[in-house]
């Protein structure tokens, strides 16, 4: 055996000097294909200057008080250019930022009728009556609101009107649109968290599930009954009603069933979007100590709830998760939608290869994405070097405050942090080199992606809890990319569910208008694929959800083209790259 690895070291050894210039140059070829990424931190001079509030800074005595809020992205007053609103925590009103088409912002929330105040969670967006304005909606604790976009910078919260419930108490948590029967109107997915009674929460440190090593802490949600998912169908005439029994939504992958003992789930993060690809929408759910769920669309008004038998209910291991935020992307180009999931500290993020639409492979080890076991929550796909392959960015930060007075050896402030997708099943973590926009530790939450300044490329605000808002705007050098905006007519306006083909340069690239995600967030529904060194893209295809498909050949890259469900028109604005 010695004599035997001494001639392979020998070997090894008189073949170094021909092949260590090869691979030397092979490293070099690579990294100079690759292009640089820079980000950095242009919240303060954009204007994004509010600062968050959400329960106690340096101590938290309830659960409602560690979740935070998301964002979301979109352009509720028509101009052209994407604002944001921020949702927010008592005694404070949520922000509704408004885009002065520069990516600079102005609050307006209280004129524009965003005037509640509450403990807010999620925010998703669509147009529930396909009149070219979007709406707003928004989970709270107590009862989620809906504002109708008037068209006229302003919003009118018809929750009531609407049919939906404003007396009670639910938690409502990761919320979605989905044109579930795809009769060309938006209808509304609710996930629930706890069934939480804030006059009588157990004091910290007042049993098991109120400890965290060895810390006295607020106490949940082991312990604490579990949270309902609710499913609004929209009647057409401003009114929704709630299906959530007929459709199958009430199922919680324990074995409880149609709200009868052990049914309900602790569900957080919640997103929608075509697994299967069989042109019909379905819903996955992100759960914090119970399975995560995945409803598939059964084309006739209800779910079948399958992420155990799916591979998406647990990790690699078969253990429950503390799941948080959802990203979805075809990240290895197989043609499937795969789906990422931020988790509890000590555990990593999760990625589930889609295989082949019906199972799905827990490949987050594999995939290099076990390093960094933070407390993740907002989490998105972003093409961030436009390569044509999706990257991963994460917002992470602790639910303790008080451990940054322990000896636990955890920080309540947490990196932000970026991952290059290799193109080869594989992810880098680039952090340390993405420059100053991720080098500070921040309490976030909330994240979402899209293009605030009109330049092409999508910036990422991010909610830090009691702190200000981040905005990362990504200042490396470019490549070749063009981004898609939909607007359906059979289908629902906002186009949600409609799936986007590239072609160019022999590859196919993917990707969904998709409602919900990351962590109580929305994401810009601008759609936006990377080229690389390709100047136009080859071929464009758009399945849209009412179930034609149209495409369009030779567009340019470099711009944003408006493609409109049964018109061959292509309306293009070329980017000002800022």
């Amino acid at each position: 055996m010695f004599i035997l690895a001494g001639m392979v070291a020998a070997i090894f050894a008189a073949l170094l000097p021909a092949i260590l210039p090869a691979m030397l140059a092979a490293m070099l070829a690579t990294a100079a294909e690759t292009p640089a990424v820079r980000f950095i931190d242009i919240a303060a001079q954009s204007g994004l200057t509010v600062p968050n509030t959400f329960g106690g800074k340096d101590k938290k005595d309830s659960i409602l008080e560690s979740t935070g809020t998301g964002v979301a992205i979109f352009d509720f007053d028509g101009d052209g250019s994407n604002d944001i609103f921020i949702a927010n925590g008592p005694p404070s009103r949520s922000e509704l930022y408004k885009n002065d088409g520069s990516g600079h912002f102005t609050e307006v929330g209280r004129q524009s009728g965003l005037t509640r105040i509450g403990w807010a969670q999620a925010a998703c967006v669509g147009d529930i009556d396909n009149d070219g304005h979007p709406d707003l909606f928004v989970t709270y604790y107590g009862h989620n609101s809906l504002y109708r976009n008037l068209g006229s910078g302003k919003f009118q919260d018809i929750t009531e009107r609407a049919g939906l419930p404003v007396t009670g108490t639910r938690w409502g948590s990761g919320c979605a649109f989905i044109d579930y029967d795809r009769d060309g109107l938006l209808d509304i997915f609710v996930a629930n968290y706890v069934d939480l009674d804030l006059a009588n929460v157990p004091k910290p440190g007042s049993s098991n599930s109120c400890e965290w090593k060895g810390m006295a802490v607020w106490c949940g949600p082991h312990g604490l009954p579990a949270g309902h998912n609710a499913l609004y169908h929209n009647n057409g005439d401003g009114t929704f009603t709630d299906v959530s029994r007929k459709a199958g939504i009430l199922t919680n992958g324990l074995g409880g069933d149609q709200l009868g003992a052990g049914s309900g789930c602790y569900g957080l993060g919640a997103v929608t979007a075509d697994f299967d690809n069989d042109g019909w929408p379905d819903i996955y759910v992100a759960c914090d100590q119970t399975p995560s769920l995945l409803y598939r669309n059964k084309h006739d008004g209800t779910f079948e709830e399958r992420g155990d038998a799916a591979g998406v209910a647990y990790n690699a291991d078969g253990q429950l998760q503390a799941g948080m935020g959802i990203a979805v992307a075809d990240y290895d180009g197989n043609g499937f939608l795969d789906i990422a999931k931020t988790n509890f500290s000590g555990d990593r993020p999760s990625l589930y290869k889609n295989e082949d639409g019906s199972f799905f492979e827990d490949v987050s080890e594999m995939a290099g994405l076990g390093r960094n076991q933070l407390l993740g929550w907002g989490i998105a796909f972003l093409d961030i070097d436009e390569d044509g392959w999706p990257d991963l960015v994460m917002a992470n930060g602790h639910v303790y405050p008080e451990i940054d007075r322990s000896p636990i050896g955890e920080t309540y402030r947490q990196k932000t942090l970026l991952y290059r997708n290799l193109g080869n099943g594989r992810f880098a973590d680039i952090t340390e080199s993405a420059g100053p926009g991720f080098a500070p530790r921040r309490p976030s939450r909330g994240l979402a992606i899209g293009d605030l300044d009109g330049g092409g490329r999508p910036e990422i605000p991010i909610v830090n809890m009691n702190d200000k808002p981040t905005l990362l705007k990504n200042v490396g050098p470019r490549q070749n990319a063009i981004a898609i905006t939909l607007t359906g007519t059979r289908s629902n306006r906002s186009a949600i569910g409609a799936r986007c083909t590239v072609e160019a340069g022999g590859r196919k690239r993917i990707a969904e208008v998709v409602s919900g995600g990351s962590y109580f967030s929305q994401n810009s529904l601008t759609l936006y694929f990377g080229l690389g060194k390709l100047e136009k893209a080859d071929r464009i295809e758009v399945r849209w959800p009412a179930g034609e498909t149209q495409a369009w050949p030779g567009v340019a890259a470099n711009r944003t083209i408006g493609l409109t469900e049964g018109s061959e028109t292509v309306e293009s604005h070329a980017w000002v790259k800022r």
